[in-house]
């Protein structure tokens, strides 16, 4: 597993690790790469802090763990790289944008658009074992992922934090709420969407950002067919 932090994190996350936590855990992880195949890629574990720099998250949007298929996690909670089939959790997320804001559902799932304006899509467990959903829970991913929540909350700039589901909801100790904004409603999974449609959170989200005197976010995936890359 790749430990190097992307720049504008190593600051506020480097000392992480350090920990003895972090060490234990990179074992296991290095450990189960030799006898099982682990999504996300080494190289892709820590994308979604690539692709959107510390200060520049205005939105964090807090998944689980990754997807366990084969192709599909690539470090970016939701988010499948372009060609790879849309999951049925990111269809319902497209399905509520369209109704919200009649953006037609785009051909891929491929969430970087988003990344650059800003929104960190984060898991709170970054490795998985193919095939077994939750393989990686528990090993240490999440003190990890709740120091970035923490950090972000420590910021003197405001931000948006969706907790959408039961486990995202757990992590609002996390967060102070008096100088940022949470958006907290159901899991867009098949097995609550229908409480997650009509729940307008992206609607809800761009209020806030308006109030913390951001922009909205463009919340449009390109068509492949439209040169997406």
């Amino acid at each position: 597993m790749s430990t190097m932090l992307p720049g504008s994190w190593q600051a506020v996350l480097g000392e992480e690790l350090a920990k003895p936590y972090f060490q234990e855990l990179t074992e296991f992880v290095e450990e189960e790469r030799g006898r099982h195949q682990v999504f996300p890629p080494a190289e892709e574990v820590f994308a979604a802090l690539e692709a959107t720099p510390y200060d520049r998250v205005k939105v964090l949007i807090l998944g689980q763990d990754p997807y366990h298929g084969p192709g599909q996690a690539h470090g970016m909670c939701f988010s499948v790289r372009p060609g790879v089939t849309v999951p049925p959790s990111l269809r319902n997320v497209f399905k509520e944008l369209g109704d919200e804001y009649g953006y037609p559902m785009p051909d891929n799932g491929y969430l970087m658009p988003w990344a650059r304006q800003g929104v960190l899509l984060l898991n709170a467990v970054l490795t998985v074992r193919q095939g077994e959903a939750n393989s990686h829970k528990g090993k240490g991913w999440e003190k990890f992922t709740d120091a970035v929540i923490k950090a972000v909350s420590a910021r003197a700039e405001p931000a948006v934090f969706v907790l959408w589901g039961n486990y995202a909801k757990k992590k609002l100790p996390l967060i102070d709420t008096e100088r940022h904004a949470v958006v907290q409603g159901a899991h867009p999974s098949p097995l609550s969407a229908k409480l997650f449609r009509g729940s307008r959170p992206f609607t809800q989200i761009d209020t806030a950002l308006k109030a913390q005197g951001h922009d909205p976010v463009d919340w449009r995936i390109p068509d492949l067919a439209d040169g997406a890359k």
